[in-house]
């Protein structure tokens, strides 16, 4: 009978494996208790407390705002707490308003808005709000003809 290697190439392998997975092992049993970082204790019921949150004031973007150069109106319905703003877009006809987010960068408000229907395939609003002139203000990309444009939207006074 034939042997490939001596005794100690065919054990050595398996050896090493095992020193190597005893040293692992090992590492992980040392008699210090493990640290546990102090936060909120969870309720009793398994809930666990909700981590505070700055409540973000969305109110000014609310309303029916008209881009200043005319024919196109961006009406912000409603906002959640976490900015997700249920929209609608008109030019004059509606226009499907994919997903709107309003977000508090620094102390700016934000609105992004992509519509999503025939002839606006992916269009993308990028806006800042400015109190001291009640405008929104920023950038409109028209997707099929790949070409960005400086917009500005002014609220609507009230019919």
């Amino acid at each position: 009978m034939k042997f490939f290697g001596s005794a100690r190439t065919l054990f050595g392998g398996r050896i090493r494996l095992g020193v190597a997975a005893a040293g692992l092992f090992l590492t992980g049993c040392t008699s210090e208790k493990p640290t546990v970082a102090a936060g909120p204790m969870p309720k009793a019921t398994g809930e666990t407390a909700a981590p505070a949150v700055a409540s973000v004031d969305f109110g000014p973007a609310k309303g029916r705002w008209a881009r200043t150069d005319g024919g196109y109106v961006l009406a912000i319905n409603a906002v959640d707490p976490d900015g997700r703003a249920e929209a609608a877009y008109f030019n004059p006809n509606p226009i499907k308003v994919a997903w709107c987010k309003i977000s508090n960068e620094g102390a700016v408000l934000k609105v992004k808005a992509e519509l999503r229907d025939v002839n606006y395939p992916g269009c993308l609003y990028a806006l800042s709000y400015v109190p001291a002139t009640d405008r929104w203000v920023g950038t409109y990309f028209q997707a099929q003809q790949q070409q960005t444009y400086d917009v500005e939207f002014a609220r609507e006074s009230a019919r």
